[in-house]
């Protein structure tokens, strides 16, 4: 972990701030924070694992558009389930990125390069590697298009695209010039991230008006913008400059979290760390160079809000593939933002059954973290080896997700919940929305290893 000069250490900081004092020294935490992360998956919920079977002989042709988590990881469990399968891989990003991770970088915890995956080096043996995007599904005609015009049939397909950043709902917004003008966002790219810890640490040498936002579209690691919120409010605290400085949460939703017990907890913390929140107030325009932003009530009335700094995140959807293509929702709450109609008890597509669903593209109530992917992927893959056997999937993903809550430096919650957004937490030494460094030591020094791991099948 990388301390700077004007930080304390986490021991330090943890005793200088209020905060619940930990039962246990912080040595003891390590060491049981280690042994219980072993056990349940290194912070992630335990997923069984199946007793050796033989593989399933196919010449079934598999493809699977994307390779993030969610496309590697399903197509190394693949091998292991299926002999004889053909499995292609689509998708043209070179770089992987270990986006949990992001958070850590846009607040100086971690370096940019720690996040930065080589795509190629973490390709199955064995599968093939269409270097080139998705540019429209024919589901009808069992075929995935490319942008480069070439034709790819297949028998069986697992859609893991992610999310579309749709950033043209912000008028002024340009990403190129985060990092500049107290311009933030921690999500576009480890660059950005990067650029958006410049921002953060120029702002905190002087403090002053800090605006922080959140759409009202599903996301990707929902958890975030709280997240950011939270760290800039300790990075001003270490600085010396929250007496001059002020933090205002703008959410265009009713709520800053979809937990009730989670969101209820958050406000509840941002109260006695004075952190301001306005409902119902969407981000739609942005200057840059004059440092406004522009916030939208449902009823059309706007406001001008003048920040020092600013954190945009932007409203999500389905990536254009999916979202024009029949495999779409064609109605219901997930059909505006085009996201993919799959079941949510097995993720296999309502309509087309030689489809499933994996990770942030999935139009279900919950699920766009790594930690979904993690218990997901295996039901998956299992599912879509008892289509290929000709048998019906009955495993039920209860829609599990987890989100480290980072509160501060050294201190955290590990919350997990499920599609009723009931908590379910997997490791008994920690409760879930209780202050604990073992939760700050699992998301610096486990979530990684824990995530190559499912990456790679291995759990």
């Amino acid at each position: 972990m990388r301390i700077h000069p004007q930080s304390s250490s986490p021991e330090a900081a943890g005793a200088a701030r209020s905060g619940p004092a930990l039962p246990l020294s912080r040595r003891s935490w390590l060491g049981a924070a280690a042994g219980a992360g072993v056990a349940a998956g290194i912070g992630f919920a335990a997923t069984p694992q199946p007793a050796h079977a033989a593989r399933l002989p196919t010449k079934a042709h598999i493809a699977i558009a994307g390779s993030g988590l969610a496309g590697i990881a399903v197509a190394h469990r693949l091998q292991g389930l299926l002999d004889g399968a053909r499995i292609t891989i689509v998708d043209a990003k070179q770089a992987h990125h270990y986006q949990p991770g992001f958070t850590l970088v846009a607040t100086g915890v971690w370096p940019g390069d720690k996040v930065v995956e080589s795509n190629a080096a973490l390709q199955p043996t064995g599968v093939q590697w269409v270097q080139d995007m998705v540019a429209e599904f024919d589901p009808a005609a069992n075929t995935v298009v490319t942008a480069s015009g070439q034709r790819i049939t297949y028998d069986y397909l697992v859609v893991a695209t992610g999310t579309h950043q749709d950033w043209a709902q912000i008028e002024g917004m340009d990403v190129k010039a985060i990092g500049s003008n107290g311009l933030a966002s921690v999500y576009p790219s480890a660059e950005a991230a990067v650029a958006t810890w410049a921002a953060m640490d120029s702002f905190r040498q002087k403090g002053g008006q800090a605006v922080m936002t959140l759409p009202a579209t599903p996301l990707k690691c929902a958890g975030a913008p709280l997240k950011m919120t939270f760290m800039l409010r300790d990075r001003l605290a270490q600085a010396g400059t929250l007496d001059k400085s002020s933090i205002t949460f703008y959410s265009a939703l009713h709520n800053v979290f979809g937990v009730p017990v989670v969101n209820d907890s958050v406000l509840q913390r941002w109260q006695a760390l004075g952190v301001g929140v306005q409902y119902g107030q969407k981000l739609t325009a942005i200057d840059i160079g004059a440092r406004r932003a522009t916030f939208a009530k449902p009823e059309g009335e706007t406001s001008e809000v003048p920040y020092d700094f600013i954190h945009v995140v932007p409203p999500m959807r389905a990536v254009d593939a999916v979202k024009n293509s029949d495999l779409a929702w064609q109605d219901g709450p997930m059909a505006a933002g085009g996201w993919l109609e799959v079941d949510k008890n097995t993720l296999q597509h309502r309509r087309y059954k030689n489809v499933f669903g994996l990770g942030d593209t999935n139009g279900t109530p919950r699920g766009k973290t790594a930690a979904t992917v993690k218990k997901s992927a295996p039901i998956v893959a299992r599912h879509l080896v008892e289509v290929i056997a000709g048998r019906t999937p009955g495993e039920v993903f209860d829609g599990y997700t987890s989100c480290p809550m980072i509160l501060r430096e050294g201190s955290a919650w590990l919350i997990e919940f499920d599609y009723e957004g009931r908590l379910t937490p997997s490791l008994p030494m920690i409760e879930p929305l209780q202050d604990s460094y073992a939760a700050w030591l699992m998301k610096i020094r486990m979530l990684k290893p824990a995530y190559m791991a499912v990456l790679k099948g291995r759990v």
